[in-house]
């Protein structure tokens, strides 16, 4: 049953039979046999069939949601029976979006200490994608925005504040300044991440809201083209402060503060809303609760 319920999972992931099977590292009549033996063992039709998968139907998808909670409890029950019996081990896959990686080793790291046996993957993911592999059992935790747009079915931890300053030369406009103004800022070219990051999505509503039209220069999904970009000294961009601090400033470039209106997000873990949690799962939040705490001290 685990594995019937492992392939209709997949399928709905990847909406095709071919790379659904290949995901579970089965054949594609492996596969379709799986899930027609579990419509049959339930008595009704969960996948809308033509030439090619179609979709799911409303039994397909109401299966889907007691699909993903079962196996996540097969897994936290795994985790914790071989917990009990030889520690902590195994592998934590955490997603973050791009402003927020550099943080991750604050975790990670006393983690580590803490848990010697139990190794990590660090992703750079959308908030949008953090959320729906979350869903999707495709990662273990997510660091993200708690307070900008919806989350969904998540347990939080928030971490810190995100404010955010101008990087620019000493010699641009306004390279001299102690702060700066959005509107100021509003009238400078950027380099700035892509539409599909939420920080992006953040810093236009801000910079309209200031009457400006955000109209980048430049646009990467990487907060690193963006700051070699900003180290040549002939661009500029908006970062979050601590990723700033974080990647350190050269003698020609400055961080200068953005005030009117100071604006401020939360930036916190988030993992699935389940109970139990996996033993790995609920080390990483106490692990996220003790960097909070030094934070903010």
């Amino acid at each position: 049953m685990l594995d019937k319920l492992e392939y209709l999972m997949a399928l709905a992931r990847e909406e095709h039979f071919g790379r659904a099977a290949d995901s579970c590292g089965v054949t594609q009549p492996t596969l379709s046999a799986g899930i027609k033996q579990l419509e049959e063992q339930l008595g009704v039709m969960l996948v809308r069939r033509g030439s090619r998968f179609i979709g799911l139907t409303p039994e397909g998808q109401r299966t889907l949601d007691w699909a993903r909670r079962i196996v996540g409890d097969s897994r936290a029950m795994r985790q914790e029976i071989t917990a009990l019996k030889k520690g902590l081990t195994g592998r934590l896959k955490i997603a973050a979006i791009p402003t927020a990686l550099a943080m991750v080793a604050a975790i990670t790291t006393p983690f580590r200490a803490r848990h010697p046996d139990v190794r990590f993957t660090i992703l750079s993911q959308t908030s949008i994608q953090i959320l729906t592999h979350l869903e999707h059992l495709e990662i273990d935790a997510g660091i993200t925005y708690l307070d900008n747009e919806p989350l969904g079915r998540v347990n939080t931890v928030p971490l810190y504040q995100e404010r955010y300053q101008l990087l620019t030369s000493h010699d641009a406009p306004l390279g001299t300044r102690e702060q700066v103004t959005w509107a100021e800022v509003s009238q400078v070219p950027l380099c700035l991440l892509t539409p599909d990051m939420q920080n992006r999505r953040i810093i236009d509503e801000l910079l309209r809201s200031a009457g400006g039209n955000p109209q980048p220069t430049l646009e990467s999904n990487s907060v690193v083209v963006l700051f070699a970009h900003v180290r040549t000294g002939r661009w500029a961009t908006i970062m979050p402060s601590k990723l700033a601090e974080t990647l350190g400033l050269t003698d020609t470039i400055r961080a200068i503060p953005i005030v009117e209106p100071e604006a401020v997000h939360t930036i916190g873990l988030v993992v699935p809303a389940r109970e139990p949690m996996t033993p790995l799962t609920a080390a990483l939040v106490a692990e996220a609760k003790r960097m909070a705490t030094g934070l903010k001290s």
